[in-house]
């Protein structure tokens, strides 16, 4: 009843015995073994992109921050919702890759960004000549913090408006495979033919041990990233384990199996929880992370029971906890939840 985040769980058994399997032996190194062609390869095939410069970084924080370093200029500002991973949960990092770059919060229900606040924060940014920010890009989290997903469409909405003011998007992937299973989306739909420049492509909440691409559509950037990930101590030298963990992520969709998987419990867990009239959802839950409040006494009682979440700041005489699926949640772990419920 582990309940706390997708990262909290291991890796999957796959991932981990390619990592034992690439340990026989020698290779080359940075980026040069065999495991990354291959890795490139796949993802190219992924994202139905062929053209596409494909880069592996240990974290899901530095994967956003020298993707955004790419776009972004130190005097310009970044467009991201107000509860974006980017802007809560990297603890000035994007601000630190992009040399100052400043994040803008745009507002929007569930987590999600609309058309109409991302026009509001376009129009109030980069009118102040030589004095202010200028835009500079936009960053979609998907799935968001929220737990809610955009739709390819929704996507495409948000950066035609920001290419409309000259500016690339950044997505945040980072359960990029939660997203995709719960839009019925491809790859290839939900980021570059919707409009977005660049991807964080996650692995390390789903099933790696840690592992993230940074997937480029424009391959002119490509030397640029990797001056980039060079400078800021992201290149590995046994880059083998990093193009181990990928290729076995992508093989045979793995990846997507195991987002599926986590994605489902999810719908179990959320779907047992509102079949109690007492408790609510505070956003819609269509892939593996949910907010759900209660009345008092329901924390005492999981937490008896050894269940593990976060609580959540709730009302007065209420209580609220974020809860995450993962790709080893089983039905028995859902369910003895409930019964503790």
């Amino acid at each position: 009843m582990f309940f706390t985040s997708d990262n909290a769980s291991g890796a999957a058994p796959e991932v981990m015995a390619a990592l034992l399997q690439t340990n026989d032996g020698y290779t080359r190194g940075y980026g040069a073994e065999e495991q990354m062609a291959r890795v490139t390869a796949r993802l190219r095939e992924v994202f139905e992109h062929p053209e596409a410069a494909v880069y592996l970084v240990a974290t899901g924080t530095v994967a956003n921050s020298l993707a955004l370093a790419l776009y972004a200029q130190p005097w310009s500002a970044i467009f991201a919702h107000a509860d974006a991973h980017i802007a809560q949960d990297e603890c000035g990092a994007p601000e630190f890759y992009t040399n100052g770059a400043k994040l803008i919060s745009v507002a929007g229900a569930h987590g999600k960004m609309t058309p109409e606040t991302l026009t509001a924060a376009l129009n109030r940014v980069g009118n102040g000549g030589v004095h202010g920010v200028q835009r500079g890009a936009l960053s979609i989290t998907n799935v968001t913090e929220a737990g809610t997903v955009y739709t390819a469409a929704e996507v495409a909405a948000l950066t035609a408006l920001a290419r409309e003011k000259g500016l690339p998007s950044h997505l945040d992937g980072a359960r990029f495979a939660n997203a995709l299973v719960a839009a019925g989306a491809t790859a290839a739909q939900m980021t570059w033919q919707a409009g977005v420049d660049v991807v964080s492509f996650g692995g390390t909440k789903n099933g790696c041990l840690g592992v993230e691409a940074v997937v480029i559509f424009d391959a002119k950037k490509a030397w640029e990233f990797e001056l980039r990930r060079k400078r800021g101590g992201h290149l590995f030298s046994k880059h083998r384990f990093l193009a181990a963990q990928m290729e076995a992520y992508l093989q045979d969709d793995l990846w997507l199996r195991l987002a599926a998987q986590a994605n489902a419990m999810g719908a179990r867990l959320a779907q047992g929880l509102t079949a109690n009239p007492d408790v609510t959802l505070r956003h819609p839950a269509p892939a593996n992370m949910m907010f759900a409040e209660w009345a008092e006494g329901g924390h005492a009682r999981l937490r008896a029971a050894g269940a593990s979440y976060y609580d959540m700041p709730a009302p007065q005489g209420r209580e609220a906890a974020r809860l995450v699926t993962s790709f080893c949640t089983t039905p028995e772990d859902v369910d003895a939840f409930l019964a503790a419920f």
